[in-house]
């Protein structure tokens, strides 16, 4: 039984985050790893408080790098990379999005439990125990 009701807005906090990323020699570095992905177990992602989420979360930002400069966090759930729905994609094919070599910059749609947690207080929501 889920808490959606027909008619009744989701609540989904979204952050725009746009990274550059840093040139070394042939490469182009955005300082973060990914982990999820429709094709991997979702029960092994610690970052979602539901074990059936299958998608793609950062799981390790680099001290210093374009990341973490452009403030992406780690547990930030990528919802998009340059307008392309990240929701329902492999591990792979978001790595692949994620490190096209024609794109310098990239933007990201995530959404962020402490965001998540900041409008449920703000509505006067209740906090889970």
């Amino acid at each position: 039984m889920s808490n959606f009701i027909p008619g009744q807005p989701l609540v989904a906090v979204v952050q725009r985050i746009e990274i550059k990323k840093l040139r070394q020699g042939d490469n182009l570095i955005l300082g973060f790893s990914i982990g999820g992905g429709i094709d991997q177990d979702p029960g092994q992602n610690p970052f979602s408080d539901d074990k059936a989420d299958k998608g793609i979360y950062v799981t390790r930002i680099t001290p210093g790098g374009p990341a973490e400069t452009a403030d992406l966090r780690m547990g930030d759930k990528i919802m998009q990379v340059n307008g392309y729905d990240m929701t329902m994609m492999t591990h792979d094919q978001a790595r692949k999005r994620l490190t096209k070599k024609n794109e310098d910059v990239v933007r990201l749609l995530v959404t962020r439990k402490s965001l998540e947690e900041a409008v449920k207080n703000s509505m006067g929501g209740y906090q889970r125990q």
